[in-house]
């Protein structure tokens, strides 16, 4: 039998140190988004199956914990991610004409883990933009990541940059199963010029030199300027370049710092996104620290399609990236009766203070505050000291 305390795997609680600076990184991302004009969401984090899934395509429905419901008999789902779901509120319960800008943070959950080392119950926390077309839109999203990161303390950040729309035009009118598809991307994502070979060798002849050059394309700015060369013409790849240049030029503009890449064969979430894609990478991490772009489809199977471009992330896996920060200040007060004491406790921790009271026989043990002063009785009145 097993112990009590174990977790699930890839499950684990999260400690006092972690915990502290993870609350502290989720308010202060919250207030930055607020800053842009964000409005917070709270999801279910139970949803009816087919509204969870419907238009996240196969991959999300293999992450989703499924159950009954005791009290309606329908199928229920435990959400694996909470863009489908903030789709659902602009789409039904907000359903305005304008630019609606929204937030969110909590928890999700995964039937497995994305990696050895990775957590099937991530924080999410994600920026959403509906009802804006234009690319002003999509550079809005990217400069709230980057500011993300910023805030979050991460140095030598890249900011990689693709678009699902060039994948298209190299397919140009050719349509494949969805299992073709998924082969295809996965052997583009990883380089993997012999099965591109052995999927495409059916496929017209242009359709698979399209494919070869994908494979090349990736490196700095100049990538661009050959993918206009190598790449077959169509306008879904003319317009793809262009977004791609565009976002680039500003970025470097506002952000001269940034590192900038394309890999224009990384078709991640080639069935979700409908345009430009990014991903952001920081020192120390094998994985991107968070994935966005623009997904216009997102709404359509709540029948309201609205553009729509924003970006999410793990709040845990950027915490474990960040660099520690200081333990907040404290007042270390003596446990007592006295009514005075009571009083001026009360008083501080009103004026925003943490006071931590020292139960009898503890005096000696640590904590996760820095106590900086402490509360004494001078006379008849209880006043502060430092230490």
């Amino acid at each position: 039998m097993a112990s009590a305390w174990l977790l699930p795997e890839h499950i684990a609680d999260v400690l006092p140190s972690q915990a502290r600076r993870i609350e502290e990184l989720r308010r202060e991302l919250l207030d930055m988004a607020r800053s842009y004009g964000c409005e917070l969401v709270i999801p279910p984090m139970l949803e009816h199956l087919e509204s969870l899934l419907s238009g996240t395509g196969h991959a999300l429905d293999l992450q989703t914990f499924k159950l009954v419901d005791q009290l309606s008999g329908r199928s229920l789902g435990l959400r694996a991610d909470t863009t489908p779901q903030v789709a659902r509120i602009d789409a039904h319960l907000l359903n305005r004409a304008g630019v609606t800008r929204l937030c969110y943070c909590g928890p999700v959950l995964h039937t497995r883990p994305a990696g050895l080392q990775s957590t099937r119950e991530p924080l999410q926390f994600g920026i959403e933009i509906y009802g804006h077309a234009g690319l002003e839109a999509d550079l809005e999203v990217q400069e709230l990541a980057l500011d993300v990161v910023a805030r979050a303390g991460l140095l030598h950040t890249t900011l990689d940059l693709g678009d699902a729309r060039l994948l298209r035009g190299v397919l140009g009118d050719l349509v494949l199963s969805g299992a073709a598809m998924d082969e295809l991307v996965a052997a583009l994502a990883t380089k993997d010029g012999v099965a591109l070979a052995g999927l495409s060798q059916s496929l017209p002849a242009a359709v698979r030199d399209g494919l070869q050059q994908l494979l090349g394309l990736y490196g700095g700015i100049e990538v661009l300027g050959l993918a206009r060369q190598r790449l077959p013409a169509h306008s879904l790849i003319e317009a793809a370049l262009d977004d791609l240049q565009y976002l680039a030029e500003h970025l470097q503009q506002t952000h001269p710092a940034i590192r900038l890449g394309f890999d224009l064969a990384d078709m991640t979430g080639y069935a979700y996104y409908s345009g430009v894609r990014f991903a952001l990478y920081a020192e120390g991490s094998s994985d991107a620290v968070l994935r966005g772009g623009r997904y216009d489809e997102v709404g359509a199977v709540f029948g309201r399609r609205r553009p729509a471009v924003g970006f999410s992330l793990d709040l845990k896996a950027l915490e474990a990236l960040s660099p520690p920060t200081r333990l907040r200040a404290a007042v270390r007060a003596p446990w007592g009766e006295a009514v005075g004491l009571r009083a001026a406790v009360r008083a501080l921790r009103a004026a925003g203070e943490t006071v931590v009271c020292i139960l009898p026989g503890h005096e000696h043990e640590g904590d996760e505050f820095d106590c900086d002063r402490e509360l004494v009785q001078i006379d008849t009145q209880w006043v502060l000291r430092a230490l």
